[in-house]
């Protein structure tokens, strides 16, 4: 399910309920630098006494400019409207698929919604359990004993069964709708499954499980692994499962590469992230020959990156046609509301790597990973928002048929406790090959190709630096202003600013970090009229700025 053992379950079906949002509370150090500044303060005044009428003077002029800047703020502020917006629906890890003009998404606890317009979600399955119609037979001998599909992991320590995180595709081949899904009963007993169906709704016929985790030379007999790699000792089949080493078999995700080949990415903590390419027509791994030197092992495929239980999860690989990337979508953190979980990206010319961040880094050593991947989206809050917008993840990414790209995930939020939602953000190409998300969620905003001028830019910004931290932070909103001058002002941040004539491309300049990314017109999730910027650093960060179009 894209997460530890151990974390809340029972999530299902469970509706958001409004909130108030809060901004976290975040405190700076500044001690020294205003001792400093007394200091020299102090030092002045005793050389110029002379001017003590002029310095009185410009002090006064510098308290009323301070009032004036407090008064616009507050001016601004109070002519923004407030709100948000339910999704109607609650589905955790949610991979998409589009149908004849419908979005579904499929997620943990056999739940399920769709939409037409991505932000408005109906719920059509929830819960596991043999009343839930999205499967035919995964309960079927349940009363002898534990189904096919759980044989091998057993219940959970609630005593009941966990299906998570799945992924539905249709295979052309099989000229089916094929979800890949895992079972499990720990944070490393796990197996992947597949399941069959004609119709996207179900039901999905349960078919096999091919891919096995966490056993040791006890229980390895109830995997299938001799079957297909012989007797021979292996180095995860020693008297205790390695999962620093091997992955835990969840969070599958499969997808066609350019050449039309099948391929899975999975994994979550433990070992890391691998991928083994699927046989299109038949649904089953091929499983590859051994190369210790590219990483690649017989049975598990190639190892991507991460590893020695790193908070890495939920891996999803979008291959684009317009950039010719593989990117590679991950979560990091835990899960819960204060866990840290956020968005990360990485991307390849290859579908099986080397991975790379923003700052050229790969991951595939043990390293602290907070400092690798692009971090896309964090916690945050925009001051239009009444609802802090908490852990962000379980995310799948796809092109529409109009060339727009999105970005599907689930949201928590401040004070809700564990309740998620699904959302959609519209993602946007920079200039540089990498993906930035819109600051809010899609509502048919589309990118001005030939941009804007700098009179339609330039004025009042709420900024929001996502930072690359792994921690309950809120990143909350900075008030700065884009200059006619191409200059950035605020009260702890300055820098410069420049907008590519006749494209929508942006480049911000913070101190010495440069962030290149889009600007666009959007309608924020309370109603009012935005113009937004979205931009990526070679620091991995990534920068929103909001200005309200207010009337």
């Amino acid at each position: 399910m894209r997460k530890k053992w151990g974390m809340i379950l029972g999530l299902t079906g469970m509706m958001l309920l409004g909130s108030q949002g809060v901004y976290a509370a975040e405190t700076a150090d500044s001690t020294a630098e205003t001792e400093a500044a007394e200091a020299e303060k102090d030092e002045e005044t005793a050389e110029t006494t002379e001017n003590t009428e002029a310095e009185s003077s410009a002090e006064e002029t510098k308290t009323e400019s301070a009032t004036e800047t407090a008064d616009d703020t507050d001016d601004i502020e109070s002519q923004i409207k407030k709100g948000g917006f339910t999704a109607g629906a609650s589905v955790h890890d949610p991979s998409i698929i589009k149908d004849n003009g419908t979005y579904y998404i499929f997620g943990s606890h056999m739940e399920s919604a769709k939409s037409t317009d991505l932000r408005n979600w109906t719920g059509f399955s929830s819960g596991v359990n043999a009343e839930n119609k999205l499967f035919d037979n995964l309960f079927d001998g349940e009363e002898d004993g534990d189904p096919a599909a759980f044989t091998y992991v057993g219940k959970n320590e609630e005593g009941g069964y966990s299906v998570w995180a799945p992924d539905v595709i249709y295979n052309k081949k099989m000229g089916k709708y094929v979800m890949y899904f895992c079972t499990t009963s720990s944070y490393v007993k796990s197996n992947i499954c597949f399941a069959t169906a004609d119709d996207i709704e179900g039901p999905y016929h349960y078919e096999d499980t091919f891919l096995y985790s966490g056993y040791s030379y006890h229980d390895v007999k109830e995997s299938n692994i001799e079957e297909l790699m012989g007797t021979d000792p292996r180095p995860y089949t020693a008297a205790s499962y390695d999962n620093n080493n091997w992955p835990n078999c969840i969070d599958p995700d499969v997808f066609y590469d350019k050449d039309g080949r099948m391929w899975m990415v999975y994994g979550s903590w433990s070992g890391g992230i691998f991928l083994i390419e699927i046989d299109e027509e038949t649904g089953y791994p091929i499983y590859p020959e051994a190369d210790e030197e590219n990483h690649v092992d017989s049975y598990y495929g190639k190892k991507l990156l991460g590893g020695y239980h790193n908070s890495i999860e939920g891996p999803h690989i979008m291959y684009d046609e317009t950039n010719g990337y593989y990117y590679l979508f991950l979560s990091y953190g835990n899960l819960q509301a204060k866990g840290g979980y956020q968005m990360r990206l990485f991307r390849c010319d290859t579908v099986d790597g080397t991975y790379t961040d923003a700052a050229g880094k790969d991951m595939y050593l043990f390293v602290e990973h907070k400092d690798h991947g692009l971090k896309m989206m964090g916690n945050y809050t925009f001051p239009s928002l009444t609802q802090t917008y908490m852990a962000p993840g379980g995310q799948t990414a796809f092109e529409d048929e109009d060339g727009k790209l999105y970005l599907v995930y689930h949201q928590r939020f401040a004070k809700t406790g564990e309740l998620h939602e699904p959302r959609v953000h519209q993602l946007f190409r920079t200039k540089d090959g990498w993906l930035v998300a819109a600051p809010f969620a899609t509502d048919g905003e589309t990118l001005k190709e030939d941009g804007y001028s700098g009179d339609e830019i330039q004025g009042t910004f709420y900024l929001v630096n996502h930072g690359t931290d792994i921690s309950d932070r809120v990143h909350k909103p900075q008030r700065i202003q884009l200059n006619a001058d191409g200059t950035v002002t605020g009260e702890e941040l300055e820098g410069k600013w420049e907008a590519e004539e006749g494209t929508p491309y942006i480049d911000v300049t913070l101190g010495e970090n440069t962030y290149t990314g889009v600007v666009l017109e959007m309608t924020d999730e309370a109603g009012n009229d935005t113009m937004c910027f979205s931009a990526k650093g070679d620091n991995n960060e990534t920068i929103w700025g909001v200005k309200y179009l207010l009337p």
